[in-house]
């Protein structure tokens, strides 16, 4: 079994000495052997909640579209988040034809525990990435798609102009195609990011929030709610017609009056686009289901966003921050073509 393989730290947990002795930084982490070395440590809930009728993906025969994706995928060594993230939606997003791209390799510098996305030391940048990427766009005929990564803190400007490059490569490519950015928070690097994104401004640029500030400490280690914040500001200050865009998650022990005071937060800082779900643990290992959010508490915040001048909420039980992206972005105000 490869030392990349997370099912072989999951099934043969080991401690103290032995599990430093066994530490490979470069390897693929994920579940138990991703969070284990987080100082703040997983506290599971006393009792797992059974998950209630409506949060049920119902699951249908993938489509010849679902297959075609996956292998043009393999075919240009590409990852989607769908899959790295292990998304609820991803069969009918690859059904309808629309993915979410993930760039710059699949292991985070982060140890994010609500995240399935696995944790390592990442491998260096594949220049040949950007043309790749443009490739199956323009193969797929995409009309829209979503850009996001790993993070990458080994990096000097965290990734910025690698997004830029991609950026440029399907634009050429696919000029007709518009393109939204979903990305790190550029910790310590936010200067030199947003400088390099002045180059190729995206149509929609998105960083979610994704938790209240409460839980920053337990939910995102390594993150800052208000640079956060600031990082969307700031872009929106240079680049005043490209909408902006963040998410939340329910479920890991927030209150409603605080996930009402982010949307406000969202709105004082020019965020105009937010999108709402419900958190679902990928294992045991990862931050447990708090609470299950019933449907009219979303449709609550739902209204509430409208009240508060949002141009797009999305906001359901299975919303993620990129489900049904183009349509959002349509509402938004982006001009979005039908893919052919």
């Amino acid at each position: 079994m490869s030392a990349q393989d997370p099912s072989s730290a999951e099934s043969s947990p080991l401690s103290g000495s032995a599990a430093a002795a066994s530490y490979d930084p470069s390897a693929k982490q994920k579940a138990q052997a991703k969070t284990a070395r987080i100082p703040i440590k997983v506290v599971p809930a006393g009792e797992v909640l059974k998950k209630p009728d409506w949060i049920r993906v119902k699951a249908g025969s993938p489509s010849t579209r679902f297959y075609e994706i996956k292998n043009i995928l393999r075919e240009h060594k590409l990852h989607t988040v769908c899959e790295e993230a292990s998304c609820p939606n991803i069969g009918e997003c690859f059904g309808h034809g629309t993915a979410t791209f993930m760039i710059m390799g699949d292991k985070c510098t982060r140890r994010c525990p609500f995240c399935d996305v696995g944790h390592g030391r990442p491998d260096p940048l594949d220049v040949n990435e950007p043309a790749n990427l443009a490739k199956t766009i323009a193969a797929l005929k995409l009309k829209y798609v979503v850009i996001t990564s790993v993070d990458r803190d080994d990096l000097r400007d965290g990734g910025a102009a690698h997004f830029v490059e991609c950026i440029q490569q399907v634009r050429e490519q696919s000029p007709a195609t518009r393109i939204e950015i979903l990305t790190p928070d550029f910790r310590g690097r936010m200067d030199r990011a947003l400088e390099i994104l002045k180059a190729a401004p995206p149509d929609v640029m998105n960083h979610n929030l994704e938790t209240v500030p409460r839980l920053y400490k337990e939910a995102r280690p390594g993150s800052d709610y208000q640079y956060s914040l600031n990082l969307l500001k700031r872009f929106k200050a240079f680049a005043p017609d490209v909408p902006t865009k963040s998410g939340l998650m329910l479920g890991l022990g927030e209150t409603d009056e605080e996930i009402l005071q982010v949307m406000r937060d969202m709105r004082e800082h020019g965020i105009d686009m937010i999108t709402i779900g419900q958190y679902l643990a990928p294992s045991g290992h990862h931050l447990p289901v708090r609470r299950y959010v019933h449907p009219d508490t979303f449709k609550m915040f739902e209204d509430e966003a409208a009240k508060m001048g949002f141009t797009h909420a999305a906001v359901g039980p299975l919303v993620r921050s990129s489900y049904h992206a183009d349509q959002q972005a349509m509402q938004a105000g982006v001009k979005v073509n039908e893919a052919k």
